[in-house]
């Protein structure tokens, strides 16, 4: 792993840190980092869920460092744009639940990096934009697909056609984050989400994450229903169904075992 991420592993929760100060950008070792790490995870049974924050109090994450594109080489441009795509496609694609604590600061591949979470907790002061058309780029890494996803086209446009930042009260009335907390509260306010989402079947919530995420791709109604069916009958083979309704029939707590 990349001294520029740091995890932490404390029961079935995993705790990811951007850790690059001062700005806590994106760096290739990084995002290899970030790529690599979540399909650790993915293989971690004991793993139920992911906190992602920024080390320090001021960023979650400013993005790209846009020193590395100053010299307009195109082949970096490519190899980094693909570098963003993997690591925010597997964050995405984490099988458990991913909650960002979004502590300050979350800019172009920053906020990128929030919105390929499942959940967004921002601290109060958290200020949050995709500003790379200001300075001649785009978002690359799912910011022109997930933003308008969360707010609505009219407010992606705001934000990545006009340059508009929005801070977190703003997040919060447009739909990019789901709670404001305190200065400081972010990280807690995401491990107690993080605790709640462990207290459920983990089989069941990668089965209804991929089920809540396929309404993106535009699948029919009819189609949604026929997965869900599929996808209930398919937890009848594993461990964690029996396990769970017999512990409510039995009035005692689950063990799950996510298989």
């Amino acid at each position: 792993m990349s001294d520029l991420i740091q995890l932490e592993k404390r029961g079935h929760i995993a705790i990811l840190t951007i850790d690059n100060p001062p700005a806590n950008t994106w760096t290739a070792a990084s995002l290899q980092a970030l790529t690599k790490t979540i399909e650790e995870l993915n293989e971690d049974k004991h793993i139920f869920a992911l906190v992602v924050t920024g080390q320090g109090e001021k960023f979650f994450s400013a993005g790209a460092d846009l020193k590395s594109f100053a010299d307009g080489d195109k082949a970096n441009a490519n190899y980094m744009g693909q570098l963003f795509g993997q690591a925010f496609a597997a964050l995405t694609a984490f099988r458990g639940v991913s909650i960002a604590a979004v502590n300050g600061y979350a800019m172009g591949g920053g906020l990128e990096c929030a919105m390929a979470c499942d959940i967004r907790i921002a601290e109060e002061h958290a200020q949050m934009a995709l500003p790379e058309a200001s300075v001649g780029l785009l978002p690359c890494a799912g910011g022109t697909q997930n933003l308008p996803w969360l707010v609505g086209e009219g407010w992606a446009k705001r934000m990545i056609l006009c340059g508009e930042r929005v801070d977190a009260d703003k997040a919060l009335k447009i739909g990019l984050v789901e709670e404001v907390v305190p200065a400081g509260k972010g990280l807690e306010k995401a491990l107690e989400l993080a605790e709640g989402a462990c207290k459920q079947s983990p089989s069941a919530v990668a089965r209804c994450k991929n089920l809540i995420m396929s309404a993106r791709d535009g699948r029919s109604h009819s189609d949604g229903w026929r997965m869900e069916r599929e996808l209930f009958v398919e937890l009848f083979y594993t461990e964690d169904q029996r396990e769970g309704v017999n512990a409510f029939l039995e009035k005692r707590k689950p063990q799950w075992k996510n298989r």
